[in-house]
């Protein structure tokens, strides 16, 4: 490895070494502070959210973020090996947040490092966030209105060092439908099973008029239902929940209303903040990663892009299919991949701005 990868490396079993579960992530942040302080970063501090300037940074010019995050899940009941132990096998290493998203956290530090006192034609913020796997209010969401006008954003997370140009947003709907209790031997009431299940049909079959060029048609699934009380009590309320992958083709409050158009049963959304993140070819993230010789794919997974008002892209060493999983691990070729191919879309990117 060379000193670049090592640095990054013996960070990584660091943080590792430090749990850090949503919204228990001080330690890290500790951590992440003091490294970026050793080194002349200038870091600052909001809750557990680190963040640093390039040292020349001009509101005049644009601004990248480079963003990721360091809070990780909690450690699955099936783990064969002490999660916070960082340890290396071949070229593997294991840990808890070594592969979500340990391992971009520290491959966008090292970048951040190398190009913060260089001349570029943007301004770099290095933003390590906090409460990223619970989309907790003291993470991204509380970061974005401190850290000032942002024009674009690369976020690591585990796509292979592809470039994920966009990934849907999620809307959970809890539904209800209402009728009134009777006899079931004699037929009285009005089922409100029966009016969720006929609302569940309607949701299977449900088009919406405009679909993204991108992301495709909105995702409907019904995921849980629950009714009744007793075998002979018609039921007078049926509750279901539905999961809505959204697009960039409508508003996620636009989604709900067309919705509660369709349905009979009563439908609240539990929030409609993480929205769906769509980046056009021609921008100059996309280009970037193109004549880095990235390939662009639709992520079917959620991260911060989705709090992000402006274009973004994800990209970051590992695979997102070890993420949350027991004896969860890293390549250590991946991380040094992962440095090398950060610092050519820098280049490319200034480039092309």
């Amino acid at each position: 490895m060379d000193a670049k990868t090592t640095e990054a490396v013996e960070l990584l079993r660091r943080l590792i070494a430090t749990p850090s579960t949503s919204r228990d992530e001080s330690r890290t942040a500790d951590l992440l502070f003091a490294f970026l302080e050793e080194r002349g970063a200038a870091p600052e501090r909001l809750h557990n959210n680190v963040f640093a300037r390039s040292a020349d940074f001009d509101p005049a010019r644009p601004t990248l973020l480079l963003n990721s995050h360091h809070d990780t899940v909690r450690p699955a009941a099936s783990y064969t090996r002490d999660p916070f132990t960082p340890t290396a096998e071949g070229d593997r290493l294991y840990g808890l947040g070594s592969n979500d998203a340990g391992a971009s956290v520290v491959s966008l530090a090292r970048t951040f490092l190398t190009f913060r006192e260089q001349s570029l034609p943007f301004n770099l913020l290095l933003a390590l966030s906090a409460e990223e796997e619970c989309m907790g209010e003291h993470g991204m969401r509380a970061l974005l209105p401190q850290l000032g006008t942002i024009d674009m954003a690369l976020v690591g997370e585990p796509t292979g060092m592809q470039a994920a140009v966009g990934e849907r947003g999620l809307v959970v709907l809890d539904c209800e439908a209402r009728g009134k209790s009777g006899h079931a031997a004699r037929n009285e009431g009005i089922n409100a099973l029966y009016i969720a299940l006929d609302d569940i049909a309607r949701l299977r079959s449900f088009r919406f008029d405009r679909v993204s060029e991108l992301l495709g048609p909105i995702g409907i699934a019904v995921t849980q239902i629950a009714a009744g009380t007793q075998h002979n009590v018609v039921p007078d309320s049926c509750r279901f929940v539905v999961d809505l992958r959204t697009t960039d083709a409508y508003t996620n409050e636009e989604t709900v209303e067309i919705l509660r158009g369709a349905l009979r049963s009563q439908a609240a959304p539990r929030s409609t903040r993480i929205r769906a993140s769509a980046l056009d070819a021609a921008h100059p993230l996309a280009r970037a990663a193109q004549a880095a010789g990235r390939r662009s794919y639709v992520s079917p997974t959620t991260s911060d892009m989705a709090l992000m008002p402006f274009p973004s892209l994800k990209m970051g060493p590992g695979e997102s299919s070890r993420s949350h999983t027991a004896d969860e691990y890293v390549l250590l070729s991946e991380i040094g991949e992962g440095i090398g191919i950060y610092e050519e879309f820098i280049r490319q990117l200034a480039g092309i701005l």
